[in-house]
């Protein structure tokens, strides 16, 4: 059966939402025929799922593609407040029905389950990618323009679309490694569905022009529908001061008093034990591809219970001794490693770290002196 002459085939990219796995925005293809108008999403997935959370941690993210309503799909981003842009593809009768093809396959309850990877196989490089297929040629994207500053790796392009959310970028900066610090391709950068907006604009396949026509859906302001930016005083950074200020107030009482507060080491390094077995879990077990290498693991390791644990039990003394001299050399290992540009680190850890490494001389200093470890 012949397909309509006037069907028609489009990327649509949807800018950020308000939740933080919206942060980057959505791409879905438009398939609008006189049998029914579609969009194609490859983002779907469900919390209900068994285990969802420890699945998606280990980096088991079976994502599927489905097929909704446009109009659905288009009400349903209007009413976020997020802007939408159309672009129509320039796509022969015989590109379309190949596509649609592909499509079906994909559909198809044995064929639509993928497994997701957040900056390599997302639900906007999978539909440039079958768009390809479609077209038996290489999509040369244009190049973003210049409002994105820093878009060099995927980090750079993460932390301008997370500015409003510091915590959440926080988070992600402790649990992807040096993975996601490299230089990207112009291709690669595609991976967030906002700069793959930009990128389609003069995007050239098959020897033409690949979109026919822009048309903006809903022209509301980029950021429109994020939530306002988090006040300074609420940020990782100016928590991590507030701690760095803590410890320098206890560690010259210590000196004074010639004793180590055993509370404050024991909590300190309990949350950094905490935060460090999940750290390794990442690194070690999670199959997600950006969390290992990891040089936060230097600094944020299960060994951090080491000090929680003995602290409290005078005769390990040599223990902690030992652990914190260890401690501060992976400190410094770690700044330098950074400092090399092999990781490039959150602004609000260098706080910790330096809190962390007073703490370590602390203990290391009132030992020498043989002074009495305890409070």
């Amino acid at each position: 059966m012949a397909l309509p002459a006037d069907t028609t085939v489009s990327f649509v990219n949807f800018y950020p939402g308000a939740d933080i796995y919206e942060l980057e925005g959505h791409s879905v293809l438009r398939i609008n025929m006189p049998e029914g108008d579609v969009a194609i999403s490859y983002g779907t997935y469900d919390f209900e799922q068994p285990n969802f959370v420890y699945r998606f941690v280990k980096g088991e993210t079976d994502y599927w593609v489905t097929a909704i309503p446009w109009d659905y799909v288009v009400n349903s981003y209007a009413r976020q407040n997020r802007r939408i842009v159309e672009h129509r593809l320039n796509l022969s009768p015989e590109q379309k029905q190949r596509l649609i093809d592909l499509l079906k396959e994909n559909l198809r309850p044995e064929n639509r389950t993928y497994r997701y990877n957040y900056v390599k196989d997302n639900c906007a490089t999978r539909p440039l990618h079958i768009v390809e297929t479609a077209i038996g040629d290489t999509i040369h994207l244009g190049s973003p323009d210049t409002a994105l500053a820093g878009d060099d790796s995927f980090r750079s392009i993460m932390r301008y679309y997370h500015r409003n959310y510091p915590w959440y970028q926080f988070g992600i900066d402790l649990a992807l490694g040096s993975g996601i610090d490299y230089t990207l391709t112009n291709r690669e950068k595609s991976f967030a569905p906002v700069v793959l907006d930009r990128q389609l604009i003069g995007a050239t396949a098959a020897g033409k022009e690949l979109v026919d026509s822009i048309t903006v859906i809903n022209d509301m302001a980029a950021d429109a529908g994020i939530c306002d930016a988090t006040p300074w005083y609420l940020t990782p950074l100016a928590a991590s001061l507030v701690i760095l200020a803590i410890v320098i107030a206890l560690t010259i009482r210590d000196i004074r008093r010639k004793r180590v507060t055993r509370w404050f080491d024991a909590s300190f390094y309990g949350i950094f034990g905490l935060a460090g077995s999940v750290i390794a879990f990442l690194v070690f077990i999670s199959v997600h591809e950006a969390t290992s290498p990891n040089v936060v693991l230097l600094w944020l390791n299960p060994l951090c219970f080491i000090p929680t644990i003995f602290i409290w039990i005078n005769r390990c003394k040599v223990i902690i001794f030992s652990y914190q001299i260890v401690n501060f050399v992976a400190l410094i290992a770690m700044l330098v490693t950074a400092a090399a540009g092999i990781q490039v680190l959150n602004i609000a850890f260098y706080p910790l770290i330096i809190a962390d490494a007073i703490r370590a001389c602390n203990y290391i200093y009132l030992n020498i002196n043989n002074v009495k470890c305890r409070e």
